[in-house]
């Protein structure tokens, strides 16, 4: 099987901490504190979410309205989204994201929002 980079991917495999996110599971990545983590919505992942944040339907609409998402929020969603987060304070969250910018940091949200709506495929 082949990810969208044409890459080789291994069937129900994990990759170890730091290693890239993978596409084809709906990752996207993000450098907290010098090690890339990967970012997956995962149904678990997205109810604990949901349970903070409120309907992520409504959130989903607030992010592609013109009032969008408050840091705090998106800071949220990508904390639990988080594959591996132990012993990791929530602020380094919201730090990886100031350091990574707003712009860069919408892109990578909008790729989860995405994968929130769409499904795996």
């Amino acid at each position: 099987m082949n990810n969208p980079a044409g890459q080789s991917v291994p069937a129900n495999t994990s990759p170890a901490p730091g290693q890239p996110a993978n596409s084809w599971r709906g990752e996207v990545s993000l450098v907290i504190d010098g090690i890339e983590r990967r970012v997956r919505p995962t149904f678990a992942a997205l109810v604990a979410a949901e349970q903070e944040l409120g309907s992520l339907v409504a959130l989903v609409e607030r992010a592609a309205g013109a009032g969008g998402l408050k840091l705090e929020e998106m800071a949220a969603l990508f904390w639990h989204c988080l594959v591996e987060r132990e012993e990791m304070a929530r602020e380094k969250v919201g730090e990886a994201l100031m350091r990574c910018g707003i712009a860069e940091a919408s892109k990578r949200l909008r790729a989860i929002l995405t994968q929130i709506l769409q499904g795996a495929g």
